[in-house]
């Protein structure tokens, strides 16, 4: 599993043009600074040279450089070089979040969860980026009217314990507005159903104490406001890669605060080909 492991994270491999934007809880923009952020192989891809520059306005380059040769324990990869890491372990007075990340041939988008000493979720960073020349991303926000309808996708979901094999199933969503501030979940899969409403204020919808956050680009996060321990808990990826395109990835933990999987969902609406 290490050397599959290795080999989907050299999908990640590139210099990456972007920008570091973070958002409040409640989804305000506090800063959007540009960043290159370059992964490049060296010794025949047996290590990883990673170069992080961020250029905030009349400021100096911020630059960090890690060398690696192995896998932290608390990150996971896919065949297509999606990722997560992120804690390994809930518990109180400890470092809570996690990173999301998502590719598409020559575009990725990141997810970062921060919450403070508290258990509260504190802010949200959203990583944009493109190899090389490629288009900017447009930084549409109003997208919501994009998700409706319904969508068929497979979902693959791996495990930190390297002697669990990984899952595939196939997945249904289904999401339908109630009026202009309210609106229908209803979720298929493994032979389960999930159904929920939640509220809608701006770019924000409520599911009870978990939160989706509509960001720019096509991008959601969700997640709890507050880490409630000894209650399993997910933190949430999506990506409107297109119209009728859409993936998301899920970190899960169980009652006891382990990390317990990452899913991986690939999905398309109703009437949407493939692309």
């Amino acid at each position: 599993m290490a050397t599959e492991q290795w080999q989907y994270l050299l999908k990640n491999l590139g210099q990456w043009h972007g920008s570091f934007a973070t958002f409040s809880a409640d989804g305000r923009l506090l800063q959007d600074i540009p960043s290159t952020t370059i992964l490049e192989g060296i010794n025949d891809n047996q290590s990883i040279r990673q170069i992080v520059r961020r250029c905030p306005p009349a400021q100096p380059v911020e630059e960090l450089l890690l060398e690696y040769n192995t896998l932290s324990k608390g990150l996971l990869f896919f065949p297509n070089g999606a990722f997560s890491f992120g804690t390994i372990q809930l518990a109180p007075f400890t470092v809570l979040g996690a990173e999301l990340g998502l590719i598409a041939g020559d575009r990725r988008v990141r997810v970062v969860h921060v919450y403070d000493n508290s258990a509260h979720l504190e802010k949200i960073t959203l990583i944009r980026e493109q190899l090389g020349q490629s288009p900017a991303m447009t930084d549409q926000v109003d997208w919501l009217e994009h998700l409706w309808g319904t969508w068929h996708g497979t979902a693959q979901t791996v495990y930190p314990d390297i002697g669990k094999s990984s899952q595939t199933y196939p997945t249904q969503l289904t999401l339908s507005p109630i009026g202009e501030q309210r609106l229908q979940q209803e979720l298929k899969f493994a032979g389960r159903t999930i159904a929920s409403q939640g509220q809608i204020t701006g770019q924000r919808i409520q599911f009870g104490d978990v939160q989706v956050l509509l960001l720019p680009d096509g991008v959601s996060c969700s997640g709890p406001l507050r880490v409630k321990f000894r209650q399993p808990l997910f933190w949430e990826a999506g990506w409107l890669i297109s119209p009728g395109h859409r993936q998301r990835l899920i970190r899960s933990y169980d009652s006891q605060g382990e990390w317990e999987s990452l899913t991986l969902v690939d999905e398309f609406k109703s009437g949407a080909a493939p692309s």
